[in-house]
């Protein structure tokens, strides 16, 4: 169990770490070109205030966890934590040279849940497609965010044009220290699964015809506020 909780912070913690140090050297950047850009360089430093309470609220989250205290589910808008993710990813998926086309109903009804805890569900899908073309050309390096309504559930899905998971190896993706990159932990999806299950929710992967895989969310309709222990 330390094992795992050891891991779990080394991965949750790395991506805000990692966004924080990628804006700051934008915003040095910034500051050697003239003129400055202002608005470019509130930008940058917005995303590093962003990134910090990002890393925050999942060390409070985790103490709450460890003292075992209840976590408040609140009907969320599935579209706003997408879209706050896909803001905070954007200097991560620009290094990476990857696009982000996303395909959201403004229909959609709110979940039930932990607005922090799905963006980071969100976030570790998107972060994972984008690890999954490094290979893929340039030109067809795009991540897909869409949702839909699926009986009382909202549906989530995050898909790419990579290399796939071998056929093999599809049931293990959710399992602790499985991963198919070298600097991987193998604790993103098994993690997300946890916060996806919370919910009462789940989650599946499959692989596309045309190549890549898509990841799918299930998330439950909010209907009314509730506390679950």
């Amino acid at each position: 169990l330390l094992g795992e909780l050891t891991g779990a912070l080394a991965h949750e913690l790395s991506q805000p770490l990692t966004a924080i140090l990628s804006n700051a050297q934008a915003a040095t950047n910034i500051l050697n070109r003239e003129p400055v850009d202002v608005d470019e360089l509130r930008g940058a430093l917005n995303d590093v205030i962003d990134s910090d309470r990002r890393a925050r609220d999942f060390i409070d989250r985790l103490r709450a966890m460890l003292r075992k205290e209840g976590i408040r589910h609140r009907a969320v808008d599935l579209n706003d934590v997408v879209r706050e993710v896909v803001d905070l990813s954007r200097s991560e998926c620009v290094s990476r040279r990857t696009t982000v086309a996303t395909a959201l109903s403004a229909e959609i009804p709110r979940v039930l849940g932990d607005r922090v805890q799905l963006q980071q569900v969100v976030l570790n899908l998107l972060l994972n497609a984008c690890d999954a073309m490094r290979e893929t050309p340039i030109p067809e390096r795009c991540v897909a965010v869409a949702n839909a309504t699926r009986d009382g559930f909202v549906e989530l899905t995050v898909s790419d044009r990579g290399t796939g998971i071998p056929a093999d190896q599809l049931d293990r993706v959710f399992e602790p220290f499985v991963t198919f990159r070298d600097d991987g932990l193998g604790l993103g999806l098994t993690i997300s699964r946890s916060i996806v299950r919370t919910h009462g929710g789940s989650i599946e992967v499959k692989n596309n015809a045309e190549g890549g895989a898509t990841f799918k969310c299930f998330l439950p309709i909010a209907e009314h506020e509730s506390t679950i222990r």
